[in-house]
């Protein structure tokens, strides 16, 4: 079986067990939105997962180049994005909500939580899919797993600064492109998304995602787990807050007054008659 075979058959299977239990989610459970947050940050991250083996691998073990690797990348985040509208499986889209009021504590601690579960949960069936060593490609990915390189090729500030550029270009977009349409707004996500991978790719790989990054580097050594928390948690966090304040003018949770726009009446109100006036 070819490399690239054996990646689509894994990708099908993916998006299958994904749509089945979002619909299912969906029907039984539907106020159980932390449910579709889990299923949505597993899929990302089991998908990308796949993505990094054929980036990392695949070139000289499955003569699958670079092109490859960014052209499944945009498939997988363009499907994710029709099978999961509605649900991000990103924690810094998720406190966005928070700080926008939109979405309570409960609910977002819930979803977090359940979105950093869902990428330990796709970290777990991608080892047991490479253990299986259907090609050389995944036979080598398996014996790499316990030494997996870094995603964090700069210093720390640098990585932070990194996430936080590509996190306020993500949220900015989405918060433009929040009520516009679905057929609109999947395809510039995944262009976007993917653009911001690949600009990062020797930086932090622009993740711009806390769960995600969690599942393809925070296992890896190179760095602490305090480090790489510092970089894909701060980095996002700073990004999606400086978009969400630019974006306003405020930050709704924090405080209400607009410190950037004014609202100006767009017609002037015609004043009343004076008492002189009146005499006169």
């Amino acid at each position: 079986m070819s490399g690239l075979n054996a990646s689509l058959g894994y990708f099908l299977a993916i998006v299958g067990v994904s749509a089945v239990g979002r619909v299912l989610v969906t029907r039984w459970r539907p106020r159980w939105t932390f449910l579709t947050e889990f299923i949505a940050a597993f899929a990302l991250s089991a998908c990308r997962l796949e993505v990094d083996t054929i980036a990392e691998v695949g070139q000289w073990a499955g003569a699958l180049g670079p092109d490859v690797a960014i052209t499944m990348l945009f498939i997988s985040i363009t499907v994710h994005g029709v099978i999961m509208q509605g649900v991000s499986g990103n924690p810094s889209v998720t406190l966005m909500g928070l700080l926008q009021k939109d979405t309570g504590v409960v609910v977002s601690v819930l979803s977090v939580a359940a979105q950093l579960l869902g990428a330990y949960a796709a970290l777990l069936v991608a080892g047991e899919y490479w253990q299986m060593e259907l090609t050389d490609m995944h036979m080598i990915k398996n014996l790499m797993m316990s030494e997996c390189s870094t995603s964090l090729q700069v210093s720390p500030l640098q990585g932070v600064f990194a996430e936080a550029l590509g996190a306020l270009s993500f949220h900015l977009i989405y918060l433009v492109m929040k009520s516009r349409s679905q057929l609109l707004r999947i395809p510039i996500f995944s262009v976007l998304l993917t653009l911001i991978a690949y600009a990062g790719n020797n930086y932090t790989s622009g993740y711009v995602n806390p769960s995600l990054a969690y599942a393809m580097t925070f296992t890896c050594p190179g760095h602490s787990f305090l480090t790489y928390s510092l970089v894909y948690w701060l980095g996002p966090l700073i990004g999606m807050t400086l978009a969400l304040f630019l974006y306003l003018g405020n930050i709704p949770l924090l405080f209400s007054r607009n410190l950037l726009y004014s609202k100006k009446t767009r017609f002037r109100v015609p004043k009343g008659k004076t008492s002189e006036d009146k005499t006169s």
